[in-house]
């Protein structure tokens, strides 16, 4: 028996899916539900696993973590724990998801070089800088750090809100009262769903400060505020190489990038002989990163599908071979960060020695900044400094007020019942009396006395030496201490100023306690760019033909006739240039791609494809080329009739997939560029529509779509831009048979098609078909 392939055609088209129906017989459009189930799943990452807290900066698994272990005792002074108890307690009670995750995010706050502030204290291997796993939860211990006592320290005084667990059988806090604001100090990272946070960790001591600044002065700027909270102080160290300008944005918007540089010192030898010792590393960095980084400066391979190394390759390890002889790690126990580098003479600059390293390694590197967390009024949001730390501000205010009302509160019970007290020590004989007769001794010592049904609770179950005369001595002396803590209470809660000043007090206090000394150094330094082949200045000849292959000859003056090409392919582009300028490609999507000169193959062969020295994006193909000096300035037009000038380094980048450069619509041609070497601009269209307005006019930019050229009938285009002194002009096109053919307007005949920029311009008086102007 066969069975048959059914035809695609004849299949019936799928069923539609049927519309969801809820228990209650309601229904809803599927599109609807998806929506909104997907909207849930989202909000669910965003709220309850990505994203921290501006109040305690946790995330919610972070913070049950941190409970649980309050809730096992496990102080700074208790023994250590397996941290497979933690983890079985915090997934039976708290976070039922897998162990891994759990462990995963503890192990992460246990890293003395992932935070700042590390909140568990850990025993046995919790990773290493270079990439190292933890070992298994079954192997290590773990207990609270003293730092973490500011974040928990305040759960048992009715300082948050308890929230059931996932089956109702226990309690957990919705924040922790943390006392300084920890979404600052230990930073916090994470990709949700549509968002993602890159919180840096900064000085505790420095935080502290900027929080008592702005609780004094709640009208602060900015620049006040960074006066003492200078930037992020990462736990590697480092240097923050960023200008204060660029750091002074990122804080203002919530969002930026740094840079970061490693620290390294000069360590003078013998005879004159010299080496770097690199003992700090950016954030994120680790030294195993930068030894691979550059065993594949030294010893590059070929790419994937290649045969052979790319000339950039050969050029990076001539560079780098030129200066760099050994590289050791030699970190350990004691030096956890110690990269020694030895340069191949004693003669080379130091300065250039470390520029070289700096530019194509991670010695030297970008960190992200993108304060993206929950606010207070439960919502995720990109904040800035201030509004992180006014939140935090709020937060403590409302904490050290339930504080206080949840210690007055205990006080006036405390009060209440002492005073019961001294009322049956006063009257000894008949309470006693009226207990040794009534059936009913609680409900006779409440009239008799006129106690309250606690006080007289607490009367019946006392022991009789309790109310011996030193008790009552002992009693009065507490309702005095009682009774004036509850009027310091009472001020307090009745009082802003009073709040104010001990807030303040506290924050200091903490910061005096756990603060330590900045450990990232702030000092900008100007970014040079990569360290270049030293290449000699002369002049060579940029062939690129039509199908894609590019080379280079010697000198100029190259008779184009003796250019042999491969069957089938022609010229593209023939151009004199030189070994220090760039070769330029513009792809038919206006994105622009760039190639040393210095880079192309020399000698009398076809060269090599284009698309070895560069990766053209979306399926592009080249449109336009140029080689020329980078401080050129060319206009640039798309044929939708916008146009801008630039200068033509502004289009040369390191990316090998180019850059975003000249906006077009659908549709829309790059033109050929025109060096823009004179002081009127003249515009041709496809249907021979001739425009002349001054240079002046057009914008210049480094990227965009420009401002309009000329204003184009819908079936019109615009063909072909020139930059001339207005004084004579050539429209080459075809005649009769397709024969080639040019037309010159010079003179007065040029004056009826002078006019402003986006005007329609008017018809050349030429009996051909344009191709182009010059």
């Amino acid at each position: 028996m066969t069975t048959e392939t059914p035809d695609l055609f004849d299949t019936p088209p799928p069923a539609i899916p049927p519309t969801p129906v809820f228990d209650d017989g309601s229904t809803l459009p599927l599109d609807t539900y998806a929506e909104q189930a997907y909207l849930a799943y989202a909000m669910s990452v965003v709220r309850s696993r990505a994203l921290p807290q501006v109040e305690d900066g946790m995330k919610p698994v972070q913070r049950r973590i941190l409970y649980a272990m309050s809730e096992m005792r496990l102080s700074p002074t208790a023994k250590h724990v397996k941290s497979a108890r933690v983890v079985g307690d915090v997934i039976g009670k708290y976070h039922p998801h897998g162990d891994s995750s759990i462990y995963d995010a503890m192990v992460r706050v246990a890293q003395d070089f992932s935070l700042r502030y590390p909140l568990v204290d850990g025993q046995g291997n919790f990773g290493s800088r270079d990439g190292d796993g933890a070992a298994a939860m079954r192997y290590t211990e773990c207990r609270l750090t003293p730092i973490a006592e500011l974040l928990l320290a305040e759960i048992d005084r009715g300082t948050v809100d308890f929230v059931s667990n996932y089956d109702g059988a226990f309690q957990e806090p919705s924040l922790l009262p943390a006392r300084l604001p920890f979404v600052l100090l230990n930073g916090a990272s994470g990709i949700a769903v549509g968002m993602a946070t890159e919180i840096p960790a900064h000085n505790l001591r420095e935080v502290a400060e900027a929080a008592r600044l702005l609780i004094k002065k709640p009208e602060a700027v900015l620049e006040e505020v960074l006066a003492v909270l200078p930037g992020p102080d990462f736990p590697g160290g480092g240097q923050l190489i960023s200008s204060p300008a660029d750091i002074r944005d990122a804080y203002a918007s919530g969002r930026g990038s740094l840079r970061l540089r490693a620290r390294w010192r000069i360590e003078e030898l013998a005879r004159n002989q010299w080496r770097v010792i690199v003992n700090e590393l950016p954030h994120g960095v680790s030294t195993a990163q930068v030894l691979s980084e550059i065993e594949t400066l030294t010893n590059p391979q070929p790419k994937a599908g290649k045969k052979d190394v790319t000339q950039e390759q050969k050029n990076l390890k001539q560079v780098v071979l030129g200066v760099l002889d050994t590289v050791r790690d030699e970190s350990n126990e004691n030096a956890p960060v110690r990269i020694v580098l030895e340069p191949r003479s004693s003669r080379i600059s130091q300065e250039e020695f470390m520029a070289v390293l700096l530019a194509h390694t991670s010695l030297e590197a970008s960190t992200s900044l993108n304060f993206t967390m929950i606010g207070r009024n439960g919502r995720p949001q990109q904040k800035n400094l201030l509004q992180i730390l006014h939140e935090w501000i709020d937060f403590r205010f409302a904490t050290v007020e339930r504080r206080s009302r949840h210690r007055l509160g205990e006080v006036e019970r405390r009060i209440h019942i002492l005073e019961g007290r001294m009322t049956a020590f006063l009257r000894i004989e008949e309470v006693i009396r009226v207990i040794r007769e009534s059936d009913e001794p609680k409900a006779e010592l409440m009239a008799h006395f006129g106690l309250s049904e606690i006080q007289a609770e607490d009367i019946l179950e006392i022991r009789l030496r309790q109310l011996a005369r030193l008790e009552g001595i002992r009693i009065e002396k507490e309702l005095g201490d009682l009774r004036e803590e509850q009027g310091r209470l009472q001020t307090l809660l009745d009082s802003r100023p009073e709040m104010t000043r001990l807030i303040l007090k506290e924050i200091a206090d903490d910061a005096k306690q756990f603060g330590d000394p900045r450990r990232t150094l702030i000092e900008a330094v100007a970014y040079t760019g990569p360290a270049e082949v030293s290449v000699p200045d002369e002049p060579v000849t940029v062939i690129l033909s039509k199908n894609g292959w590019v080379r280079s000859r010697q000198g100029h003056g190259v008779d184009t006739a003796s250019i042999s090409y491969k069957t089938g392919d022609h010229a593209f582009l023939v151009a004199e240039s030189r070994t220090v300028w760039p070769l330029v490609l513009i792809d038919d999507n206006g994105r622009a791609y760039s190639v040393k000169v210095s880079d192309l193959p020399g000698g009398r062969g076809d060269g090599v494809p284009i698309t070895t020295l560069v990766d053209f994006q979306d399926g592009a193909k080249i449109s336009q080329a140029i080689s020329a000096d980078p401080e050129g300035k060319y206009l640039f037009a798309g044929s939708g009739g916008y146009g801008f000038v630039a200068r033509l380094g502004d289009l040369v980048g390191r990316n090998k997939a180019g850059k975003s450069f000249l906006s077009l619509d659908k549709g829309e041609q790059p033109l050929k560029p025109a060096p823009a070497n004179g002081a009127t601009l003249c515009a041709l269209s496809a249907i021979g529509r001739l425009l002349l307005f001054p240079l002046a006019d057009m914008p210049e930019m480094s990227k965009g779509r420009g401002n309009k050229i000329m204003d184009l009938e819908p079936a019109d285009s615009l063909l072909a831009v020139c930059v001339n002194y207005g004084n004579s002009l050539t429209i080459e096109g075809t005649g009769r048979g397709g024969k080639p053919t040019t037309a010159v307007i010079e003179g007065g005949n040029l004056e009826p098609f002078r006019g402003q920029r986006a005007r329609k311009g008017h018809l050349a008086p030429v009996k051909l078909k344009p191709g182009g102007l010059s």
